[in-house]
């Protein structure tokens, strides 16, 4: 283990030994909606950034992360218009919202438009105590053909994709860069793994062995990601609770999980197309400042959802209570999830339905976590009949 991941072991540790965060046993609590997992024409996006975060704000999200691939988007870039974006009416639609901030040039065969830096569409549309736009980079590489993309939340430094010997050290050698530019900065920040299961490159073994890793998606919007796993491989679900058992045992802190949309198009909507408002986090968080809020995350003070939204998720000595923000006419359960001594796999403990519930903790109980389910349809959903789900983050009960 490195000096970094040592260090970091010992701080992730002890936050871990909370229950899950002091703000969750204040009946106050302060729900920010994000995105960590986006695309733009920095990358394989089809959309100019300001144009995606316009659509995050308007749909009640507070913070959004633009995180293309390999990029923090701070050189001077100018996009060539393809046949795809004269088609969709990209540029028009930009030029009608945007006006004359939109720079073009233009010449007898192509038209460019440059593309805004972080800093630019930062300050054009973060608002304070409103609306916040962090700064990410997905950092993407891959062994063997096997993708390894990785998330870097709050990033200063653009980090170049690592080769490695194996997907585990590529994953290790990308965290260790992380924490690194962390500790070099002295600001928070985070790197989570993205989509396990596309192309089913990071396997459970994989996320065992790492060393300093917090985060992983636990739900991906695109519809090529195998959240649901296949005959082979398992569901991400599933490869969170066998994680953390691992992580346990091992003395680790716990993994938690997010929800992200992973969105790439932006003028085309449909169960094969990789659109907004498919997942998202939660953050309890006193307030819209990105120091507060990864602080937040890092204790486990956050839900991740796919449409369920909570009212309350309170942590008390001796149990947890779940409050679930209904919709009319929605049907609601409640799952209380847990790893008991002397078993080997997390299993059920409690199922209540209705809109509320709580758990008293038992003496074998070790770790838990809740899923909500709800009869609720997703709007454009990537499978079909799939519902609105939400999972809170698990934590030590001792």
């Amino acid at each position: 283990m490195t000096a970094i991941n040592k260090f970091l072991f010992v701080f992730l540790a002890l936050i871990t030994l909370h229950l899950v965060s002091c703000n969750n046993k204040k009946n106050e609590q302060n729900w920010h909606k994000g995105n960590l997992h986006t695309h733009s024409l920095w990358s394989d996006g089809d959309d100019f950034p300001e144009m995606i975060i316009q659509w995050y704000k308007d749909h009640d999200y507070q913070f959004i992360a633009l995180s293309d691939h390999n990029t923090i988007a701070d050189s001077e870039f100018w996009y060539e218009i393809k046949e795809r974006d004269r088609k969709n009416k990209t540029l028009k639609k930009y030029q009608n919202r945007f006006g004359a901030w939109v720079e073009t040039k233009t010449d007898s065969i192509k038209t460019l438009v440059r593309l805004k830096t972080f800093d630019e569409y930062q300050s054009k549309l973060e608002v304070l105590d409103s609306f916040l736009v962090i700064k990410s980079e997905e950092v993407t590489s891959s062994f063997e053909n096997k993708p390894v993309h990785i998330n870097v939340t709050n990033i200063q430094e653009e980090i170049d994709p690592f080769l490695g010997k194996s997907v585990l050290d590529v994953m290790q050698r990308t965290l260790d860069a992380v924490h690194k530019q962390r500790q070099s900065f002295n600001i928070p920040m985070f790197a989570h793994i993205n989509h396990p299961n596309f192309g089913y490159g990071i396997s459970t073994d994989d996320l065992k062995e790492l060393n300093g890793e917090r985060f992983f998606e636990l739900y991906n919007g695109h519809p090529s990601v195998n959240n649901d796993g296949n005959d082979i491989s398992v569901d991400t679900e599933t490869m969170w609770d066998l994680i953390n058992i691992h992580y346990y045992k091992q003395g680790k802190p716990l993994l938690f999980g997010i929800a992200t949309d992973d969105s790439h198009r932006y003028h085309s909507f449909s169960s094969k197309d990789s659109n907004t408002g498919r997942g998202w986090v939660m953050v309890n968080s006193k307030r819209l400042d990105v120091n507060y809020l990864i602080s937040a995350m890092e204790s486990g003070d956050f839900y991740a959802s796919t449409g369920v939204r909570l009212k309350k998720v309170l942590t008390e000595k001796h149990r947890i209570s779940i409050s679930v923000d209904a919709e009319v006419g929605v049907n609601y359960v409640i799952i209380f999830m847990g790893y008991q001594k002397g078993t080997e796999e997390v299993v059920e403990l409690k199922k209540t339905q209705g809109t509320s519930a709580s758990y008293t903790f038992q003496n074998e109980d070790v770790f838990l976590r809740v899923r909500i389910t709800s009869d609720a349809k997703k709007e454009n959903p990537v499978l079909v009949d799939e519902t609105k789900k939400a999972w809170t983050q698990p934590f030590l009960v001792k």
